[in-house]
């Protein structure tokens, strides 16, 4: 029997453990959970990269504080893996992103060491801030500690969360984990020296001392002795901007160099003093080849050859969803130089990668600041632009109040390419785009679309551009499309106007968006039982197709909507308006097929879809009940 390739991490089934190894024993543990996460993820994809990256920062975090007692926050979750190796799910982390597995994110009911869930970024000091004032109330002493990356600092949340805390002046910890931004200068022996020079108990208690000393002599001088001693801090280490909102900063340190993170973690653990930033420099994909060599340092990736790195990509006959999108609004831009695009730090998420290698100059990145890309492209709607404010469904819902306030109230026409719509999953539940149309639809003015195929979403492009009478929203799904000849140029569709794809006359059939090839499957199964189904695309959520709608009320005994997305939304608005018209009153059954008022876990999307009773097996079920021909039997969910 061949010896196992992790002979220390074998003996690790806890952070307890792990913090009963001696210091000179960590590299070695680091380097075989750097090793066994590579393994675990070449079988079930997943975020590589950033966990990588913090392999040596998970270790020392778990040996210098008492997790779980200590709480341990991950910010946005995707460097996660490490910590759940050594946190007792190592014998389930090849289940990771499956059906019935582990999470791909932190969440609180998987286990008592995520203290918070994320999956969105920038949540975890102010998720802190709260840990640490309820700990302060409670009179506990725990220690709180925050990682979070350098593209989360991009967004506002985390600004509005440091400057509460700098105010309140709450014991708590901050991470910085700089692997991108290059904000700090080359780290090394003289910075490491730094570091725990001034994260030590003998300068934090004469710098408290002159503090002390300060408050006794005019304010202008303890102001200035202040100043003085922040600016000499900050010419060495970088850290003045931090200071200035009341955080005391540390570093830069390596954040592969266990002997710089080990003692400075234990001075700022040991640390009496209000909140403290400690800034640690990684490297994304750190130790393995083929992720340090790419773009993206496999930030995210499918199953892979752990020796070449090559990853298994199924082949497709269709294009993504997402490329259609993306290829489409190039060739409107190439006719039309008043189109630009912006997305929240998800250029190649969303496909503007693309549009950016074709037209830069109209290309902004605005980082992680969902809420800032949609008043800044309402502020390009108000000179004269068409922006496409190009975010995934579950994103946009972190800017509502700025597409209602900023966007809808002034009537500006911005265009919002709404990405991973309806179910998207191993992602799960906190990725998954249910709401959308819900939260847009009520409110004034605003046209939302959805295409049925790739051929409607070159339409839906074309449409949104040449729309200018307030915003308009189209949504479309994650994943390829159904492989429908793509017309080389869109056209402009007529706004609240569907299309009726089959003529019946016991069914009607309406979809809304990607849900129109499972209604045609139906169609076939009804009609195999001697019914007959129209199927409409609606193509538009609202406005919606009034006239064809009470057509197919009148002509119908059954009507029934069908869409990946909550409650509240397309079939709502449908019934609302036959309540309105008076057709419930003449005996037509409406039934309206929606997402589970639940959260799915993550899935293969096929099972999810089935779990959500959206397919078609379920669509001709409903039908046939209705019709009185058999019993509904639509799967029921389990509770995430």
């Amino acid at each position: 029997m061949s010896a196992s390739r992790t002979p220390l991490l074998d003996q690790v089934t806890s952070p307890a453990e792990l913090r009963a190894l001696p210091d000179d024993k960590l590299q070695q543990l680091a380097d075989e959970l750097r090793a066994e996460t590579i393994d675990a993820v070449s079988v079930t994809g997943g975020h590589l990269g950033a966990g990588l990256g913090v392999v040596e920062l998970t270790v020392a975090l778990h040996h210098v504080f008492e997790t779980p007692n200590d709480r341990l926050i991950w910010d946005v979750g995707h460097q996660c893996y490490p910590h759940k190796i050594l946190t007792g799910r190592r014998d389930r982390i090849r289940t990771l992103r499956q059906g019935g597995g582990l999470s791909g994110f932190t969440r609180r009911v998987e286990s008592e060491y995520d203290p918070f869930g994320a999956a969105h970024s920038s949540t975890s000091i102010s998720a802190g801030l709260g840990m640490a004032v309820a700990r302060d109330l409670s009179g506990d002493q725990r220690n709180i500690v925050c990682v979070i990356g350098d593209g989360a600092m991009s967004a506002g949340m985390a600004y509005e969360a440091m400057n509460n805390a700098g105010a309140m002046d709450s014991r708590l910890i901050v991470i910085l984990n700089d692997n991108d931004m290059s904000i700090a200068p080359p780290t090394g022996a003289m910075s490491a020296y730094l570091a725990r020079l001034i994260s030590g108990r003998t300068y934090l208690s004469l710098r408290e001392l002159g503090k002390q000393l300060s408050r006794h002599m005019p304010k202008f001088v303890e102001r200035g002795a202040q100043r003085a001693e922040e600016f000499a801090r900050g010419f060495w280490t970088g850290g003045t901007l931090f200071e200035e909102m009341g955080f005391y900063y540390v570093g830069p340190i390596d954040g592969h160099n266990l002997e710089h993170l080990l003692p400075v973690l234990r001075n700022v653990r040991d640390a009496k003093a209000g909140p403290i930033l400690v800034h640690v420099v990684t490297q994304k994909g750190k130790g393995y080849a083929p992720a340090e060599r790419s773009a993206d340092k496999y930030h995210g990736v499918v199953k892979f050859d752990v020796v070449t790195g090559t990853q298994v990509k199924a082949k497709s006959n269709a294009p993504s969803y997402t490329r259609v999108f993306a290829e489409s609004l190039i060739s409107e831009a190439r006719r039309d130089p008043k189109v630009v695009a912006i997305t929240a730090a998800m250029p190649s998420g969303t496909g503007l990668d693309l549009f950016g290698q074709a037209y830069p100059e109209r290309t902004f990145d605005v980082g992680i600041a969902e809420q800032h890309a949609v008043t800044f492209a309402a502020g390009l709607a108000a000179e004269g632009y068409k922006p496409f404010c190009a975010l995934y469904s579950t994103f946009l819902q972190r800017a509502y109040d700025q597409v209602v306030h900023d966007v809808a109230i002034q009537g500006l026409p911005v265009r919002f390419a709404i990405d991973r719509a309806g179910l998207v999953g191993a992602d799960g539940a906190t990725h998954a785009g249910a709401f959308d149309v819900a939260f847009l639809a009520c409110i004034p003015g605003l046209t939302i679309m959805a295409p049925s195929d790739e051929a409607e979403l070159t339409h839906m492009v074309a449409t949104a551009v040449a729309h200018d009478e307030g915003p308009i929203a189209f949504r479309f799904p994650r994943g390829e499309g159904v492989g429908v000849e793509r017309p080389d140029r869109g056209e402009i569709l007529p706004i609240g106007r569907g299309r009726v794809v089959r003529e019946g006359s016991d069914v009607a059939l309406v979809s809304l968006g990607t849900r129109l090839a499972p209604c045609l499957a139906a169609a076939d199964r009804l009609a195999a039982l001697g019914r007959s189904a129209t199927v409409v695309d609606a193509r538009f959520a609202k406005p919606l197709d009034r006239d064809l709608l009470l057509r197919l009320a009148r002509e119908h005994g059954v009507l029934i909507t069908v869409e990946e997305g909550s409650i509240g939304g397309f079939g709502s608005q449908v019934l609302h308006l036959l309540s309105e018209a008076g057709a419930l009153d003449r005996g037509l059954k409406v039934r309206s097929m929606v997402l589970p008022d639940l959260f799915l876990d993550q899935d293969t999307p096929d099972r999810q879809i089935a779990l959500a009773g959206l397919n078609a097996d379920a669509i001709a079920a409903k039908a046939l009940a209705l019709l009185g021909m058999t019993e509904a039997r639509t799967p029921v969910p389990r509770r995430a």
